[in-house]
């Protein structure tokens, strides 16, 4: 936990107090006058990147409780803004809060509204810090914190009185169903005398209570005394339970106890200065300008946390970048021993083995060949495959005979093996790579032979079934079609001959219409 510095301010002094995130140290008090006030700023300047945490327990505090209309949010904080400032026009030291809504008629929303009457015993301290730029957090009120009080040593009573003797004097809060409802601060100027005065001040908060309607009449007061326990024999015998007033008493070790103090104080200042370091709420009071110097504290204190995530996670970045590169190299220093090892223990094994055929690269290159034939080497089962859909659509085309082949421009045909000597000579022939699709697929020729199959000679019919039949070639992907010869010979210098009609049939002359193509396939 940060450290914080904690001032109390009276009617009569200001107490200086550092917090170190479990206890406080001893205090250090200044006058309100001008000496004080030079030693304050003497004492401030050793501190002042420490953010600082003002508390005032003044007789100037006063507190009204309202019925406002219930409206929403936006609204009610602007009615509580002019509320406040109609209430306390002479003071910017203001506060309120909603307390629940009314039981009865419209519902209305209950506020408390509070204020520091007299602004002039604060403004000078607060000054002070400003002009030594030291972050202040807040200004509190000691009857307001006293509801974390209330809430640490567990008093749920419907109606309760908390008494407590702190620097100021003697402070009588009223509690109604734990909601802080009044609070009046009495003098003590004799010390002496604080017992005597308990049970007569109590009575007249009592009456006070009653007359302004928070305390019903017949409704029993519990009033809770929290004062050392050496105090306690002497306050019990004064405070006697009345028709409608309770005594109970806290011994301060107790209290100090349930609140975390290792030391058990004289007076209820420790008690609520540890409430507020171990956490308080933003502020009881506003500060306007004066908490700017605590917005950059906290602003900056922002940066470093920021800074400081950053800076760690370049450490783990390089942390885990340094172990993937120490792991990386162990790894490859493993499995370059590995390496070398099967290589020894290959070599050591080849020794041993008799001379090899060729070597292993070519043996690669041979399997690689074997490959890439297997894959690219001519066949007639594709364009096969490609003459077979095109008569499927085409059942008046019959074929007669088919010549495929694999041509390649700039490479020479072969010849057969009788001319050159057998089938020694044609196993010592060079073939083409290309021919076996090396490097890459080589294209391929189809010669085809057909006719058209028609029950009488009718040429247009037997014209359109050969236009029919070759753009049906021609929707297949890569293949050219190309007409060697016509069914019909339409040349102007060749003598049209034929019988048309059934009266061909019937001559039983085999004169089907013929045609050849010539079909070229890119792969």
């Amino acid at each position: 936990m940060l450290r914080k510095q904690l001032f109390y301010l009276t009617s009569e002094q200001l107490c200086a107090y550092q917090w170190d995130g479990k206890a406080l140290s001893d205090g250090v008090c200044f006058g309100h006058e001008r000496d004080g006030l030079d030693a304050f700023l003497d004492y401030v300047d050793e501190h002042a990147n420490v953010p600082a945490y003002l508390m005032a327990d003044l007789i100037e505090e006063d507190f009204q409780r309202v019925l406002l209309p219930h409206v929403g949010p936006r609204a009610r904080r602007n009615m509580l803004e002019r509320r406040l400032l109609q209430q306390y026009r002479d003071t910017p030291y203001r506060h309120a809060a909603i307390q629940g809504r009314d039981t009865e008629g419209r519902r209305d929303d209950i506020a408390l509204l509070s204020a520091l009457t007299n602004p002039a015993v604060v403004t000078p301290w607060i000054a002070a810090l400003e002009t030594l730029k030291v972050p202040l957090a807040g200004l509190y009120s000691t009857t307001l914190m006293s509801a974390e009080l209330v809430k640490r040593l567990a008093l749920k009573n419907e109606h309760l009185l908390l008494v407590t003797q702190q620097s100021g004097g003697l402070r009588q809060s009223y509690f109604h169903r734990g909601q802080l409802k009044f609070s009046r601060l009495t003098p003590d100027h004799e010390r002496d005398g604080a017992a005597l005065a308990l049970s007569t001040e109590t009575d007249k908060t009592q009456q006070f209570l009653t007359s302004i309607r928070l305390l019903e009449r017949g409704a029993i007061l519990r009033t809770v005394i929290v004062t050392p326990a050496a105090q306690i024999a002497a306050l019990r015998p004064l405070c006697v339970d009345g028709p409608e007033t309770s005594y109970h008493f806290i011994a301060m070790d107790k209290a100090a106890a349930k609140i975390g103090l290792a030391h058990a104080p004289t007076l209820a200042d420790a008690l609520l200065l540890q409430l507020l370091g171990k956490g308080g709420p933003d502020s009881h009071y506003r500060l306007g300008p004066a908490r700017r110097y605590y917005a950059l504290w906290r602003a900056r204190l922002a940066l470093y946390g920021v800074s400081a995530v950053v800076m760690a996670c370049a450490v783990l970045w390089v942390a885990a970048n340094l172990w993937r590169y120490v792991d990386a190299s162990n790894s490859a220093e493993r499995m370059s021993g590995e390496a070398a090892q099967y290589d020894n223990r290959y070599r050591g094994s080849m020794s041993s083995m008799p001379p090899a055929v060729d070597k292993t690269a070519n043996m690669k290159a041979a399997v690689t060949l074997e490959h890439m034939v297997g894959a690219q080497a001519p066949g007639p089962l594709a364009m096969m495959t490609l003459l077979s859909r095109a008569l499927d659509n085409t059942p008046q085309v019959r074929l007669n005979q088919l010549d495929w082949r694999v041509d390649l421009p700039g490479v020479a045909p072969q010849a057969s093996a009788q001319s050159q000597g057998g089938i020694d000579a044609e196993l010592t022939a060079p073939i083409a790579a290309a021919l076996f699709g090396i490097p890459g697929a080589p294209p391929q020729t189809l010669r085809v032979d057909a006719e058209i199959v028609v029950t009488q000679h009718d040429y247009r019919t037997v014209v359109d079934s050969m236009n029919q039949f070759t753009q049906e070639l021609a929707r297949q992907p890569h293949l050219t079609v190309a007409i060697e010869k016509l069914p019909l010979d339409t040349r102007s210098t060749v003598k049209l001959s034929g019988k048309a009609g059934a009266s061909a049939a019937s001559a039983g002359a085999d004169d089907n219409a013929k045609f050849t193509l010539n079909l070229q396939w890119k792969p």
